[in-house]
């Protein structure tokens, strides 16, 4: 029995070593027909993403990111959600307003629903007189702009280290809560209010207070994750930026919303729209594909050199990747960055 036994191991030993020195295609099935081992499940390990490696920046802007309180942000909102016509706060307790959630739990307006902050950045060597982004960032659940979008998430972070001519502008939500509502973006053209005080912030940030007009119409890409999806969609359907926005960009955020998206796919043949997801949104992705697909759409299953005007493009992730760091590792490291460095009308 020890013979056998020290057989086995030598000869499961010698298909390991083997099958280490080829790639994983025909030679793994010739060595498991040569060694009596075709039955044998061995899985393939996932390609590794790639880490690419950003030219430095030149120009003469230092670079600058702040918290800047907005007039138009989207919290204090104090009105009605347009979906059940109810007011937004619908719970009074001891002198407080609240909101109760989808599983019960209240939110409480002075610890939720105040904070009218929003991330700005400008990247090292930005030049606005050359072709520039806006990158609109719409943060999931549970999130702080500084603690999660900024340092965590390294949003801006991942401007800079792109080649591109951007700037990224991500509005506080919620603070700390499951909760997706839009605030003020439920009415018609505010979100281009905020978009407008947002070029203002940008021209006094770069020192042109003049440039304020050239931000006003720089074009802009929507990058949504996780719950950030429904304030994306409303801002989508009422802001009023319609011929600025060149794509949307959801990170594994499709968990609704679906006619809101397809509608803007199927009207806006010139902007692209991409999807990058894990299970909990994996339905609902196969879903849009399906309904875009029956209405002749190209769809494809991956990014592959620059992307195109048109381009519908759903990214499936793999078993062993992270919702909360999807963000920054997705299909490959710095997703955002990815995503702009296929746009050579916006590199540096």
């Amino acid at each position: 029995m020890r013979a056998k036994g020290l057989n086995a191991l030598t000869g499961f030993a010698a298909i390991v070593a083997a099958l280490c020195t080829m790639t994983p295609d025909r030679g793994i099935i010739a060595t498991a027909h040569a060694t009596g081992a075709e039955n044998m499940v061995i899985p393939l390990p996932r390609p590794r993403p790639e880490v690419r490696v950003s030219r430095p920046r030149t120009g003469t802007f230092p670079g600058k990111t702040q918290l800047v309180e907005f007039e138009s942000s989207p919290f204090p909102y104090d009105g009605k959600n347009p979906i059940t016509g109810q007011p937004f706060f619908n719970v009074f307790y001891d002198g407080r307003f609240g909101r109760r959630g989808a599983r019960g739990q209240v939110y409480w307006e002075n610890e939720t629903y105040t904070d009218p902050r929003v991330l700005l950045h400008i990247p090292k060597g930005f030049d606005i007189r050359k072709p520039a982004v806006i990158v609109v960032f719409f943060h999931g659940h549970g999130a702080r702009i500084d603690r999660d979008v900024r340092d965590r998430q390294q949003v801006a972070a991942q401007i800079t280290r792109s080649d591109a001519n951007a700037v990224v502008v991500a509005p506080q939500f919620a603070v700390n809560a499951a909760d997706s509502a839009p605030g003020a973006f439920w009415e018609p053209g505010f979100f281009d209010e905020f978009m407008s005080e947002a070029a203002e912030q940008f021209a006094l940030m770069l020192g042109q207070p003049k440039s304020v007009r050239t931000f006003f119409k720089l074009p802009i890409i929507f990058v949504s994750y996780s719950g950030g999806f429904v304030p994306t969609a409303w801002a989508l359907r009422l802001g009023q930026i319609k011929d600025r926005l060149r794509g949307i960009v959801l990170m594994d955020s499709l968990y609704g919303e679906l006619e809101h998206f397809e509608k803007w796919i199927l009207s806006n043949r010139r902007g692209f729209f991409i999807s990058g997801y894990l299970g909990s949104t994996r339905a609902r992705n196969l879903e849009l594909q399906r309904d875009l697909a029956d209405k002749g759409i190209k769809i494809s299953k991956s990014l592959d050199g620059t992307i195109r005007p048109g381009s519908v493009v759903f990214i499936p992730g793999h078993a062993e990747d992270s919702h909360r760091d999807y963000v920054t590792q997705a299909w490959t490291v710095d997703p955002i960055a990815d995503i702009l460095n296929r746009l050579p009308e916006f590199h540096q």
